[in-house]
C-alpha cells in the first residue's frame, strides 16, 4: 500500500519502491498514474497495460492498482509476460487482460494450472491480437538438413509503399530457410545463417517493444515500425538495446548467437504488418 503521508514511522523512499514494485498499491488521494509509475521505475505506459479499464483521470480512493515488476513485459500486441500472484488462477488472469483461460492454457502448454507458484512467469496472449512473440516461439528449432522453399501463406493485405528498399538485417549472411509454410503447412519464419561476432542491426527506425530471453529461441527483439510494420530478431547471444529505446536503420540491436542445433550461427528474422507475418522479400532490397 502507498503511504504519502509523512510521519517518523514512514517508510524511505527505498523501502517504498521495494513494496511497490510487483504488487498491488491502493490509491492515496493525490496520486497518479505518472507518480505511480516514477516512484516504482517502471514505464508509464507498461503501468497502463498492466491495468487496462483503468482511467487514468479518474483515479478514485481506495482503488487498487497492479504494479509490473521488472521481469513483467507487455508489448502491445502480446502476449503479456505476467508473474504469478497469490490467488491467481488462469481464469481471473484471462479476466484482468480481456482473454480467456484456454489461450493462456495453450500459451502455457507444458505448464500445470492447478499447479501455479507464486513469481512464476507466464505468457499471457491478448484476445484478437496476432501475437508476434507467441508465432515465432512456436516455430520448430532450425534442423540442419537443406531447406525447401515452401509455398508463403497468402499476405495479409498489402504492405505499405514506403516500406520498400530496407536493408537486410545482417552485413555477411546467407539464406538458409525462407519465409514460408514447411511441410506439415506450420509458417515458419526466415533463417539467415551468419559468421561469428555479426550483428543483427534494426532494417528501420522504430521503437524497441521487446528485448529479452524467450524460451528456445534465446535472446529476442522486438521493433515496431510506422505504418504498423514490425520486425523480430531472435537466436540472439547478446542484446545492445533495451526496451523503449529508439532505434534508427542500421542500428546494432544483438549479437547473433551460435546454434547447436545447426552447428551455425543464425539469425531469425520476421517481419509483420499489423501483426500478421509477411514475407520479408517483399520490403528487404
Amino acid at each position: 500500500m502507498l503511504i504519502l503521508g509523512g510521519c517518523a514511522s514512514a517508510p524511505s523512499e527505498t523501502q517504498r519502491l521495494q513494496t511497490i514494485a510487483g504488487n498491488w498499491v491502493t490509491i492515496q488521494r493525490g496520486d497518479t498514474l505518472g507518480a505511480i509509475a516514477s516512484r516504482a521505475n517502471v514505464p508509464l505506459e507498461r503501468l497502463q497495460r498492466f491495468n487496462p479499464g483503468v482511467d487514468s483521470r479518474r483515479l478514485a480512493v481506495g482503488q487498487r492498482i497492479l504494479v509490473p515488476s521488472t521481469q513483467e513485459r507487455a508489448p502491445s500486441g502480446g502476449p503479456y509476460r505476467y508473474q504469478i500472484r497469490p490467488g491467481d488462477t488462469y481464469s481471473s488472469i484471462a479476466r484482468r487482460f480481456g482473454t480467456t483461460a484456454q489461450h493462456i492454457q495453450t500459451a502455457n502448454s507444458g505448464l500445470n494450472p492447478s499447479a501455479l507458484r507464486v513469481g512464476q512467469l507466464i505468457q499471457v496472449p491478448l484476445r484478437g491480437a496476432s501475437s508476434t512473440s507467441r508465432s515465432v516461439a512456436n516455430s520448430r528449432p532450425p534442423t540442419n538438413s537443406a531447406p525447401s522453399r515452401p509455398s508463403p501463406r497468402p499476405n495479409p493485405g498489402p504492405v505499405p509503399s514506403q516500406a520498400k528498399g530496407w536493408p537486410w538485417p545482417l552485413d555477411d549472411y546467407r539464406v538458409v530457410r525462407q519465409f514460408g509454410s514447411d511441410s506439415r503447412g506450420t509458417l515458419q519464419p526466415m533463417l539467415l545463417a551468419t559468421s561469428r561476432g555479426q550483428r543483427a542491426k534494426a532494417v528501420a527506425d522504430g521503437d524497441v517493444r521487446f528485448a529479452s530471453s524467450m524460451r528456445q529461441l534465446g535472446k529476442v527483439v522486438i521493433v515496431h515500425h510506422s505504418d504498423n510494420l514490425q520486425s523480430v530478431y531472435a537466436l540472439c547471444d547478446s542484446l545492445a538495446v533495451n526496451e523503449g529505446d529508439k532505434v534508427t536503420r542500421g542500428m546494432p540491436l544483438c549479437e547473433v548467437g551460435y546454434s547447436n542445433a545447426t552447428q551455425r550461427y543464425d539469425l531469425l528474422f520476421d517481419l509483420r504488418h499489423g501483426g500478421k507475418p509477411i514475407d520479408p522479400r517483399q520490403v528487404l532490397r
